[in-house]
């Protein structure tokens, strides 16, 4: 039960980018995801520069833009609701000529915020997947730690990682076993045997992360993880 789900996020190679501190990639994240957010929305050049620079640390990463593109499907959601604020905000309107004739009114400042939230948020998720690519799972938890995060939030991530893959598992398995007995998870006909099985899982994962800290506490556990690999010529 290690850390799989980051593992598939990975790109094993052995660039220039791979091989940099992941606590400065992480600092790097940081900093790019802060310029672009105080970026002004009207300032498009800025955002093609953004973009240029993102391009670039992909090439040398040489990671291929078709392991990152279908990994992108994450922020789906956000672009959907980007696309509704043209025809939910106020403010002067502009017409679109649509096929047939007819015209789709939308909110000029609606399109302005729509693209702000949706170019900014590309270029996020981008520069994420483009550190998840070149960086072990285990190396940012590291380098969280060289930056001084609170251990216990790096712990908590640690966790999530170590353990997504195995309630992912879980969760597959019951909705295997739910199809086998006829329930469409899909079917909204279906959807209260589908909150009765999410709810069943909250209740095994909950009841699992008791067991492995009462675990921990039988093992020595006193509020600090070990060093999974210790550095060369510790002593044991």
């Amino acid at each position: 039960m290690g850390a799989g789900h980051g593992h598939r996020l990975h790109f094993h190679g052995h660039s220039v980018v791979h091989r940099a501190p992941a606590h400065l990639k992480v600092l790097a994240l940081l900093a790019f995801v802060l310029v672009v957010v105080a970026t002004p929305r009207d300032w498009y050049a800025a955002y093609a520069v953004h973009l240029a620079v993102l391009v670039g640390v992909i090439v040398a990463a040489r990671v291929p833009f078709g392991y990152l593109l279908p990994r992108m499907v994450i922020e789906v959601p956000f672009l959907l609701f980007a696309g509704l604020i043209p025809f939910i905000a106020d403010g002067p309107r502009v017409a679109v000529p649509m096929p047939g004739g007819w015209e789709l009114s939308l909110s000029e400042s609606g399109l302005v915020a729509a693209w702000g939230l949706a170019v900014k948020g590309t270029l996020g998720v981008l520069a994420s997947l483009t550190l998840a690519a070149t960086t072990e799972p285990t190396d940012v938890l590291r380098g969280l730690q060289r930056l001084h995060v609170p251990d216990l939030l790096v712990q908590i991530m640690s966790f999530m990682v170590r353990y997504l893959d195995v309630v992912t598992g879980d969760l597959g398995r019951m909705v295997t076993a739910m199809r086998s007995r006829g329930v469409d998870p899909r079917s909204p006909r279906h959807w209260p045997a589908l909150a009765r099985t999410l709810g069943a899982l909250f209740v095994r994962s909950y009841e699992r992360g008791e067991r492995v800290h009462l675990a921990m506490l039988s093992r020595g556990y006193d509020g600090r993880l070990p060093d999974p690999e210790p550095t060369a010529g510790a002593t044991r």
